[in-house]
């Protein structure tokens, strides 16, 4: 949630700003603004709530106040204050010699209410409601002409989560940025340097980058040299990073493993949409290089080096939060059937509060689409602080989570811009499968049975690419259904997670109120909401527990439910029990993989739902696609 977009250099600042908050635009905000330090000297600050287009609309009236080359932007996602001019992003303090801080921030600051009383108390006067306009006054306050050490002083003094970007008009060639708990990536330029909350905001101008650490600080310089000798260009950029107390640190600058095309729409009416559809290649490059067919291995080398202490371990806890948590629910299946290992999926949120029993070789495994989703950080690190080996399961490259855990597995799908998560959850599902069978071949599992499942897991790709070819006939099922206001999602086994999933999207892109629920808890209690014509979705597979789920079936049509069912391919019995027009049909495959083909269906049915209703899918009210805060 919220997006922060910073450059020095060599540029005109206040186009690249909007052009990179428009890539930020997914994460999920409610306002948006710049502050752009100009050829003359001033700070001059725009702000509007809604849209970028309504920020772009107001620079484009002024274009003359917003010319130079150093400047910071942020799209804001409402907590302290409600969404309005005064609370959006930048904020600004005065110094007290009158020179003008500006500031953008992510996070929270736990401490502002001390702070802010203590700045009134210095004659400080607040204009929002926000935390963050504390930050940007304390940094004011302790600024004595040296912007580097003012913010280093300034983080000493608070508490909570922060991504910051600051800037001051007497330092017109430098930016000073500084992280804890909230992502911050450095891009290294050609005579410049970008700074952004996420790659999607950097592609464009460097494919150089390196993130900031908890408790670091960067001040990057970019500006016009006094003296050039003549072979040089007459422009001069450096960096130095250091924690909060003036240690200096190194950086490793790396290639970020995204194009400029995969965060395109590249024809297509919605990124969630694109992202579906990119579901067959994306687990096709999942499982390149870590499935060999013909020697039945599994080559996962970012757990290698701890390969003993997985297959010891007794006990493992897998985390997340939303779409991630539905992934580690099928996980804890996977890792008890394939594996034979004890496994529980916790909520992230839950677990660093009760007190968890953490026994001796338990391991830990987070599970993250953006590698920095704030409660799974956290919970990660109460588990290691008990002693637990930790795994991480990321999408983002050199995300936090990948960089805290002691192993881990990339999704490798390339990067996710539509809010609700879809090929990565294909991803974390597959990435689960494969260190559950590399477990089990290492346990108890004959090279017959695996060779067995990897040849399953092969086809994959190409039986999401069959169940695909059915987005028509779901979007026609899909209109009979899309003004009702209440669904059930019901499925058992493996296919109890998936219905939690597909209940999900539903709600967050439809608005539509659902519920995912195993199919045997209908009966107690959620029955009584069922009436005429009521949507009731069943993930009814053939499987171990078949007719159980027939059975449930039945009780939802003897009450008039409207059964939409996800059916294997060659099941002419479902036909008894749902309509031919709202059955989605999926490849046969072995009951442990279903997810990876029974999910796809209800990612489609959440889209059309959404599109049928009018909805923006890629930017769903409230939500924001990392959730960087508790």
């Amino acid at each position: 949630m919220c997006g922060i977009v910073a450059y020095v250099g060599n540029r005109a600042v206040a186009p690249l700003l909007i052009e990179g908050l428009k890539r930020l635009e997914y994460r999920g905000y409610d306002s948006a603004g710049i502050a752009v330090r100009t050829d003359t000297g001033e700070v001059s600050v725009k702000r509007s709530v809604g849209r970028v287009s309504n920020l772009e609309a107001l620079i484009e009236e002024d274009q003359a106040g917003v010319q130079g080359c150093l400047g910071i932007a942020h799209t804001r996602w409402a907590t302290h204050g409600e969404p309005s001019v005064d609370n959006a992003h930048p904020h600004v303090g005065k110094t007290k010699d009158g020179h003008t801080v500006a500031l953008v921030h992510n996070g929270i600051i736990e401490n502002y209410s001390a702070l802010r009383k203590y700045l009134e108390g210095k004659g400080h006067k607040f204009y929002s409601q926000t935390d963050t306009e504390v930050l940007a006054k304390l940094i004011a306050e302790l600024y004595d002409g040296d912007l580097e050490t003012a913010v280093q002083k300034a983080l000493q003094e608070v508490s909570g989560a922060y991504a910051i970007a600051v800037m001051v008009d007497s330092w017109p060639h430098t930016l000073v940025c500084a992280r804890k708990g909230s992502p911050l990536i450095v891009g290294v330029a050609d005579h410049a340097y970008v700074v952004a909350s996420d790659a999607s905001a950097i592609i464009s101008h460097t494919t150089q980058v390196f993130a900031l650490d908890d408790y670091q600080v960067v001040k990057l310089c970019a500006g016009p040299e006094d003296k050039v000798d003549g072979t040089g260009e007459p422009w001069s950029v450096d960096l130095r990073t250091t924690t909060i107390d003036n240690v200096p640190v190194d950086h490793e600058i790396t290639e970020l493993e995204m194009d400029l095309e995969q965060i395109e729409l590249g024809g297509y009416s919605h990124y969630m949409l694109k992202e579906i559809m990119e579901q067959p290649e994306a687990v096709r490059d999942c499982l390149r290089g870590r499935v060999d067919l013909r020697d039945g291995a599994i080559v996962l080398g970012g757990i290698q080096e701890f390969k003993r202490q997985m297959v010891r371990g007794k006990r493992f806890i897998l985390t997340g939060q939303g779409t991630a948590y539905h992934a580690g629910l099928i996980g804890e299946y996977l890792f008890e059937d394939l594996a034979r290992v004890p496994a529980r999926c916790e909520y992230a949120s839950e677990f660093r509060y009760r007190n968890p029993i953490i026994e001796d070789d338990t391991i830990v495994v987070a599970v993250s689409q953006s590698g920095e989703t704030a409660d799974t950080l956290a919970a990660l690190a109460e588990a290691r602080e008990r002693g637990a080996m930790s795994i991480g399961v990321v999408n983002a490259v050199g995300s936090t989570i990948s960089r805290e855990t002691d192993a881990g597995v990339y999704l490798r799908v390339g990067p996710e811009i539509g809010v609700a998560s879809t090929k990565a959850f294909v991803g974390q599902v597959l990435v689960l499968t494969l260190l559950s069978l590399y477990l089990g071949k290492r346990k108890h599992m004959s090279n017959e049975r695996v060779d067995m499942y990897l040849k399953h897991i092969s086809q994959i790709p190409e039986q999401i690419e069959k169940v695909l070819k059915q987005t028509d006939h779901i979007r026609e099922c899909v209109k009979q259904v899309a003004n009702r206001e209440n669904w059930l999602f019901l499925g058992r086994g493996y296919n109890y997670p998936v219905a939690i999933e597909g209940a999900l999207k539903l709600k967050e892109i439809s608005y539509i109120h659902a519920e995912g629920m195993p199919a045997a808890e209908m009966k107690h209690g959620p029955i009584a909401l069922i009436d005429e014509g009521m949507p009731v979705v069943f993930v009814a597979t053939r499987g171990t527990q078949y007719e159980k789920v027939i059975s449930n079936i039945e009780e939802v049509r003897a009450r008039g439910g409207k059964i939409i069912a996800v059916a294997t391919e060659g099941d002419t019995n479902i036909r008894q029990y749902a309509s031919e027009d709202c059955i989605f049909y999926v490849p046969d495959t072995l009951e442990a993989l279903q997810p990876l083909l029974t999910s796809v269906p209800l990612q489609l049915l959440a889209y059309h739902a959404a599109v049928e209703r009018g909805h923006d899918v890629d930017k769903p009210r409230n939500l924001a696609k990392s959730v960087t805060v508790e």
